[in-house]
């Protein structure tokens, strides 16, 4: 499998981010996408994830699920964690796995995978800012997909959260996924970088 986007140009707003991008990522790698503040890293997630459309250029996963599209074998871990505060721990999971599709784990092995085995029951409202960040880690693995689109992953994760995350990435990575990350962090795996926009 092999995720590929040539020649990429992204305007929002009626402003260019960047023009002429090429990236590639085969099964097993992952890329860590680099640069300073207003450079296009989320955006260039937003892309691959079909939230937004390129301006010229392609993207292309080959090797995949020729059933599905781009965006259907992708997670898009964004900047906000996408909880409904008034459903239970379990119930934001039940619900990504029902919107999401395909044959979900089990949801208790999720949560006690991310540490929050001990709150299935309590609303996420509750949650702080570090278990917010594990329930939507837990999205990842109750409903697997090959291309994993990572926004500043590690925000609000504490040391352990960030080992967690670490073991999980590099599961991922052992199954043959692939790993697209903005981040001005290091990953903690071993990764290529894609820089964006000149010095970070």
């Amino acid at each position: 499998m092999r995720l590929t986007g040539s020649a990429l140009r992204c305007v929002r707003g009626g402003r260019e981010v960047f023009a002429g991008l090429d990236f590639a990522a085969a099964s097993g790698e992952a890329l860590a996408v680099v640069g300073r503040n207003g450079s296009g890293k989320t955006s260039l997630l937003r892309l691959i994830g079909g939230l937004l459309i390129p301006a010229d250029g392609g993207i292309a996963l080959d090797g995949g699920d020729t059933e599905l599209t781009l965006p259907e074998q992708c997670h898009y871990l964004g900047h906000r964690d996408a909880l409904k505060p008034a459903l239970s721990v379990a119930e934001n999971l039940l619900f990504w796995a029902v919107f999401l599709g395909g044959e979900p784990r089990d949801t208790a092995e999720s949560l006690a995978t991310v540490g929050l085995d001990h709150a299935p029951d309590l609303p996420a409202a509750y949650l702080s800012a570090g278990q917010r960040r594990r329930l939507s880690l837990a999205r990842l693995l109750t409903v697997r997909r090959p291309v994993w689109l990572l926004d500043e992953p590690t925000n609000a994760l504490d040391t352990t959260g960030q080992q967690i995350f670490c073991e999980l990435m590099r599961e991922h990575l052992a199954r043959g996924g692939i790993i697209v990350a903005a981040t001005h962090a290091p990953l903690g795996i071993e990764s290529r970088e894609l820089r964006i926009g000149g010095e970070a």
